[in-house]
């Protein structure tokens, strides 16, 4: 696989596990009781797009900047510290809870505004930036966004019709495995190429 659809397969599974159990997607399922799911997947769709494209505007100046294999090499550690940062998890506090359930502007604009907020500096944004060094701006915004929207997606629809969230112990243990897979991987190639 290379070039464009690399980059977008990539940075969708990536995103898409990341996202799971992520603060932005209790968010997602907040928003998603006070609101109709169409214009909160809007906002979301909004807030994400902007939000990777600057992710991946950064990404890629380092890409451009620095030599590969080092790229690499941070890419593999940045994934392992995302894999401990999942497990971990995040809450949503009583005072986001409240941002998200009494908001008096429209849907749209209140999930857009709420979203960009919380994803700033976010593990997501962190992802995409790191996949950008690595497979280029294109692919990876819209892989990036495409997933982290699947996984808002997928949560609003499962928090819907099941009328609670997903076991968050597994999500977590099981998005924690596979980062630390995919930063295992990175720092092997690294070490290859700097061999």
């Amino acid at each position: 696989m290379e070039g464009f659809l690399a980059a977008l397969v990539v940075s969708f599974g990536v995103i898409f596990v990341a996202e799971l159990g992520d603060k932005s997607q209790l968010m997602a399922l907040t928003f998603a009781t006070r609101f109709k799911p169409i214009p909160v997947l809007i906002g979301i769709t909004v807030a994400t797009a902007v939000v990777h494209l600057a992710s991946v505007a950064i990404g890629t100046g380092l890409g451009a900047v620095l030599p590969t294999e080092w790229i690499s090499l941070v890419a593999g550690l940045a994934f392992l510290a995302f894999g401990a940062w999942t497990l971990r998890g995040d809450k949503l506090t009583e005072e986001e809870k409240r941002k998200a359930e009494k908001t008096s502007k429209t849907a749209i604009v209140a999930v857009s505004v709420a979203f960009f907020l919380a994803e700033l500096g976010d593990k997501t944004m962190l992802a995409t930036i790191t996949l950008a060094t690595k497979y280029g701006w294109f692919g990876t915004w819209l892989g990036s966004t495409i997933g982290m929207v699947a996984a808002d997606a997928l949560a609003i629809l499962v928090g819907r019709l099941l009328g609670r969230r997903l076991p968050e112990k597994t999500i977590k243990y099981g998005a924690a495995i596979l980062f630390a897979i995919s930063g295992l991987w990175l720092i092997l190639e690294a070490v290859h190429e700097l061999t």
